[in-house]
């Protein structure tokens, strides 16, 4: 759950928030670790939860040329998926049902590539 700077105003002025009527009030409540146990227990979460990250690909004739058209995240139940080039978000029921959306006559193909950071160019080579 999180709290903004003006819900956390309005609860030192005495006046809660409309919503606190739906969350249970934690106040007197034991934290159930300390804050380093807290945020490594967060952290663990985060990293069994992340969706996969993955872009689809527009490849023009036969690797002639290339461009990356959406960016996507995959669920265990769903992905979304986001056009670089403005359009509709998509929430399909898995990544590859992105891929007719992309397919542009005969000529390009929609490839679903998935994000692998060893494969990023080093940051020396960028430079260069």
């Amino acid at each position: 759950m999180l709290i903004t700077a003006g819900d956390a105003r309005s609860a030192e002025v005495g006046q809660g928030s409309p919503l606190d009527d739906l969350v249970p009030d934690p106040r007197g409540m034991e934290p159930v670790c300390d804050e380093d146990e807290f945020a490594e227990i967060l952290a663990e979460m985060v990293a069994d939860e992340a969706p996969r990250l993955f872009a689809v690909v527009q490849v023009y004739g036969e690797r002639v040329d290339a461009r990356i058209a959406a960016w996507g995240m995959a669920f265990h139940d769903h992905a979304e998926v986001v056009p670089v080039r403005r359009g509709p978000r998509m929430n399909l029921l898995a990544p590859e049902n992105a891929l007719r959306m992309f397919k542009f006559g005969s000529h390009v193909q929609a490839r679903l590539v998935w994000f692998d950071p060893d494969a990023a160019t080093p940051v020396e080579d960028q430079i260069a």
